[in-house]
């Protein structure tokens, strides 16, 4: 089994240059339904909700989890 190289040799994840790694294209296609009040769905499209930009924070999180998925994948691969 090879070594993981997005852990040291301690066990923590740490980054990777990968940019030497040769380029290859990936389509991820992903579907939901979602299920609310029409009031909340207005207060999210006219930026009037309490806690700030809804869409925004839904959009950082799917890419963090994006991310996480690819890293997971990779982990889940050598054990």
């Amino acid at each position: 089994m090879s070594k993981l190289n997005h852990f040291n040799d301690q066990g923590q994840a740490h980054m990777v240059d990968v940019s030497n790694k040769e380029t290859t294209s990936r389509v991820a296609v992903a579907k939901a339904r979602i299920l609310m009040n029409s009031n909340t769905l207005e207060i999210i499209k006219n930026g009037d909700a309490k806690k700030g930009d809804v869409l925004g924070i839904a959009r950082t999180a799917g890419i963090m989890a994006a991310k996480l998925l690819i890293l997971f994948h990779y982990v889940i691969r050598y054990l």
